[in-house]
């Protein structure tokens, strides 16, 4: 069956043009023009046609906590979400450090919505003591590694982390990227949010800047020793950014994302006490929400990652201190960035698909120009339609948004991952 995506604004890397889309039954695009036949037309009428999203930051739960999450249901919120890719975090149970389950969750994300993309521990049980089987997840063709959630905090072992790594981006066929949450947990342990003027005025322990500034600084110090490709993530204060800025105009080979979250609320909001506000890195000042977003804008931060946490009921219900961090991200991700960040659409798309799909090492697949002989993962967006959020309606086990009942611009309309339809009039096909 081929597919016509009919009386879209197409936007990719070269730029914008109107056209339709004809994908053909072999999972690419067939032709891109005007006039187009095929056996199928999917509307994309007041709507852009752009490459699928790619998110380097996703925690899918699956194996070991399926009540929160589930591989199919996180791929169908993706898909949802304008996403073809997902990049899974290690912190499963059991941790993705082995190659058998690494292709568990291989396995089980074949026939989703969305291509899953596991990464591996940089150390066995995400523990920080032993380096992980690296070379064996790279023969397995895992190339980021990240032990998220929790910083390497052993600057020695970091170091030959990075080592062995750069000596493995020959057998991978590309650089080998090292995924780090950063934060020295030496000073931030004992905090539940940002330590500042909201933290004294709750009486919530916080968490200093400084836990993750001085990480990212450790880690660009080891980058320039050891010419690791590092990626950090969730960047969420004004010294990180300015930090990284720094790294990139020195020519060191360093990548950074930042979170809708980070870049739209701010640490007031923790002052209804709702756990759903609490996240890890947590919510920071304005003055950082300020940076983070100039950080987009300028090209420091390389993309919009959504670090999706999904955690159920019974866990969020608990009080501040107690309740897991994180939020849900997938279905959002595109309409905050959209609202939320006053760049021009072509730059958002950016952020969401291209850009990130080149960190992950996807482009061959993902995030690829919108022309004759490309993989077919796109998606249709309506810059204009509106919605109202509510974590119940999402396609998640969960349901822990911070923007619950908040209305939001911008809607995935259409989504199609390797040439078939997952997504349609807003509606999930698997």
């Amino acid at each position: 069956m081929t597919i016509v995506l009919r009386g879209g604004r197409v936007i990719d890397r070269s730029g914008e043009r109107i056209a339709d889309v004809e994908i053909g039954d072999d999972g690419r695009i067939a032709a891109v023009g005007t006039g187009l036949s095929g056996d199928t037309d999917l509307d994309a009428s007041g709507c852009v046609v752009s490459p699928g999203f790619v998110d380097l930051h996703a925690h899918l739960r699956e194996p070991g906590q399926e009540d929160a999450e589930t591989i199919d249901t996180g791929a169908r919120g993706g898909a949802l979400g304008g996403y073809t890719a997902l990049v899974a975090m290690p912190n499963t149970e059991p941790t993705m450090d082995c190659a058998a389950v690494v292709e568990l969750v291989r396995t089980l994300g074949r026939g989703t919505a969305c291509e899953i993309v596991p990464t591996g521990a940089m150390t066995v049980g995400r523990r920080g003591e032993d380096m992980a089987p690296l070379g064996e997840l790279v023969d397995q063709g895992v190339g980021i590694f990240t032990d998220d959630g929790t910083g390497l905090q052993d600057p020695r072992l970091m170091r030959r982390v990075m080592e062995y790594s750069t000596g493995l981006s020959k057998r991978l066929g590309r650089p080998v990227v090292l995924a780090q949450h950063c934060e020295v947990t030496a000073l931030s342990a004992g905090g539940y949010m940002h330590e500042g003027e909201w933290s004294s005025r709750l009486g919530i322990p916080g968490q200093p800047a400084e836990s993750e500034e001085l990480m990212v600084m450790r880690d660009i110090a080891l980058v320039g020793l050891t010419g690791a490709h590092m990626h950090f993530q969730h960047l969420s204060t004004a010294g990180s950014v300015a930090i990284v800025r720094n790294a990139k105009a020195a020519g060191l080979p360093v990548t950074a994302e930042a979170t809708p979250h980070h870049f739209t609320l701010t640490d007031a909001a923790c002052a209804s006490y709702d756990p759903v506000f609490k996240v890890h890195p947590p919510l920071r000042t304005d003055d950082d929400v300020a940076a983070v977003r100039q950080g987009l804008a300028d090209g420091t931060i390389d993309a919009i990652a959504t670090d999706h946490a999904p955690h159920t009921d019974h866990a969020k219900e608990l009080s501040f201190d107690l309740a897991p961090p994180g939020m849900l991200g997938l279905e959002t991700a595109f309409s905050l960035a959209l609202d939320g960040l006053g760049l021009d659409l072509p730059e958002v798309l950016a952020l969401l698909s291209w850009r990130p799909a080149a960190i992950a090492g996807l482009s061959d697949r993902h995030g690829a120009d919108i022309q004759p002989g490309s993989p077919a993962n796109l998606c249709v967006v309506d810059p204009e339609a509106t919605w109202v959020v509510s974590g119940r309606a999402m396609a998640s086990r969960s349901s822990n948004s911070p923007f619950e009942g908040r209305t939001l611009r911008g809607r995935v309309r259409h989504t199609v991952l390797e040439g078939q339809p997952v997504v349609v009039d807003g509606e999930a096909l698997r």
